[in-house]
Parts: C-alpha cells; structure tokens; sequence
C-alpha cells in the first residue's frame, strides 16, 4: 500500500510540473503532434496524389507518428527520471522504481489522450471513415510503451553514470523518426534496404498499428516474435541495469 500511495503522489506532481494548473499544456500536447502531421500531409500531397494507404494523407501520417510517439514520449520522459526526482529520492519510503511507474502512467495516459483526440478528429473528416481493428491498435501502442519503458529505465541509470553515453544515445536515436515507417511502407522498399529498415523494432510497431486502421493491409513483413523479443530484452535489461545500480538509481 506505501509503494501504491507513493506513486499515487510523484504522478500528482509529475502532471502539475509538466502541464501546470492551466489548460494550454494539455492543449499544447494535442497541438504539437497535431502540427507535425499537418505540416507532412501539406508536403507529401505536393508530391504525391494518394498516400502508400488509403487516400486521406492526414490518417496515413497520423497512424504512423502517433505509433512511433508511444514510444519516443515514453523513452523521452523516462530518460531523465532520476536526475528530476534526486531529491525526493532521498526519502526512505520513496523507492527510484516509484518514480518510473509513476512517469509511466502519466507518459502512457497522455499518448492515448493524444491518439483519441487527434486520430478521432482525423477519421470523422475522411470520406470514409476507417474500419478499426482494436485489438491491433492496442497491442502495438502497449508493445511501443514497454520497449520505451525499457530504453528509458536503462538510460536513466545509464545517462547519470556515464554521460558520454547521453550524447551517443541522442545522436543515435535522432534518425529513427526517419527509420521507424512514418513516411513509407516497408514493403514498398527494394529488397537490401527492406531487410536493413525491419531491424528496426519500431518499423513493426508502426506496421502493427497501421492494420488496425486499414484492413487491407497485410503487412507481410511483420514479426511479432522479432518485436517482443527486442521489447522484453530491453525490460529485463533495463531492470538488471536499475536493480544492480541501487546508487546511481538514488542519484548519487
């Protein structure tokens, strides 16, 4: 019950920080993906008459930004969970996994306020409107906050002992936007860079996703074992990283 009550007051004051007493925070968090997707639609239509799904560039490109943000949102705002909450970590009923189960549930909450306000939107305004296959949807948005989970419980420790390895881990992880099937499909992809982009877990996730608003999508090159398996190698890594950094993890 102590652990519960805990984690019941850093998720209190971890949406106080983040979004404030007012409104435009919340709002905000809508407006910014909500802008991104606007600005690729305007760009693509310029280039191509009919997305690589469907024929609403908009439900195209929101469908594979709001899959990639389950996960970007969520290593993003794990990353820094310990260095944010050092001092509060000095309390002996105040655990560093409190700290991460709380900014787990906010980070999650709020991708899924964000997917249902911006994704409802988006399909009330297609001709016609999608068929929606839930079970698809929900378990690739669960898969993408579990790998950003994992990522983000091993950075945590990992930026506070080296930090050598955060400006690495930025530089590396800056282009999986661009990697990640936002854009394109990968099975449009010539065969070399088809197999080089499916390493990738989160070209999976965003596939997953997709089917779940477009049925005739079939995504042939979609591997459920290959994505759990990256996903549960970056949670038990990850927590064998915390467990046995018990020091760093208080942030000393």
């Amino acid at each position: 019950m102590t652990h519960i009550r805990v984690v019941a007051a850093l998720l209190i004051r971890e949406m106080s920080t983040r979004f404030g007493n007012k409104p435009g925070g919340y709002i905000w968090a809508i407006l910014d993906p909500a802008a991104h997707i606007a600005f690729m639609s305007v760009i693509f239509m310029g280039i191509a008459k009919l997305p690589a799904l469907g024929t609403s560039f908009p439900l195209f490109f929101a469908t594979g930004y709001i899959a990639f943000q389950f996960y970007a949102a969520m290593c993003s705002f794990l990353n820094g969970t310990i260095k944010s909450n050092r001092t509060l970590l000095s309390y002996p009923n105040v655990a560093p996994i409190d700290a991460i189960v709380a900014r787990y549930i906010l980070q999650a909450a709020t991708t899924v306020f964000v997917a249902i306000c911006v994704l409802g939107a988006i399909t009330v305004t297609v001709h016609q409107a999608p068929e929606l296959y839930w079970p698809a949807i929900l378990e690739a948005a669960f898969a993408a906050t579990l790998l950003g989970l994992g990522v983000g419980i091993f950075n945590t420790v990992m930026f506070l002992r080296f930090p050598f390895y955060e400006q690495v881990f930025n530089i590396i992880n800056r282009p999986m936007f661009l990697i990640s099937g936002v854009f394109f499909l990968p099975d449009g992809l010539p065969g070399p860079m088809r197999e080089v982009v499916l390493f990738n877990p989160l070209v999976h996730v965003v596939m997953l996703f997709r089917q779940g608003f477009y049925p005739q999508y079939r995504a042939a090159d979609l591997d459920m074992f290959y994505l759990y398996s990256f996903v549960f190698t970056a949670i038990f890594g990850g927590l064998f990283v915390f467990t046995n950094s018990a020091a760093v993890a208080r942030g000393r």
